[in-house]
């Protein structure tokens, strides 16, 4: 047995193997502790995800979507060596990644206070029925 779900083998579900890819990485995303993060419902169709990034620089950040893969990666360069005598606030680079659902869009991203907040918005949709034509074979 290979650890997967069994739902995803039904018959039923064709075509979903995007899906069980998505679901491992955010299985394995989920694993990474750094930097800590919140996931904040704004509004009826919006959530902002917030990452504990002090003393980064926006020039230090990048944030890119590929597909529907967020990755927002975070690394200094040039750091001068310093003498602590205790060193609790982390200097290392990271790389955090989300999966985001079908429709959510990147609204925009901000950093302030030491923390990054990357805006997301899904798009209010109107219902829609769409009635499929039977031919005769």
């Amino acid at each position: 047995m290979t650890g997967r779900p069994v739902l995803f083998d039904s018959p039923f579900l064709l075509g979903f193997d995007q899906t069980r890819a998505l679901i491992d990485r955010a299985a394995k995303a989920a694993v990474e502790s750094y930097p800590p993060y919140n996931v904040e419902q704004t509004g009826a169709h919006a959530v902002r995800i917030s990452l504990a990034v002090a003393g980064f620089t926006p020039d230090d950040l990048a944030i890119t979507l590929e597909g529907r893969q967020l990755t927002i990666a975070g690394k200094r360069e040039g750091v001068p060596e310093q003498s602590f005598l205790h060193r609790g606030i982390a200097a290392r680079g990271f790389v955090r990644s989300f999966v985001l659902a079908d429709g959510l869009e990147v609204e925009g991203a901000t950093l302030e206070h030491g923390l990054l907040h990357v805006d997301l918005k899904r798009p209010e949709e109107a219902a829609t029925v769409r009635r499929i034509p039977i031919s005769l074979g």
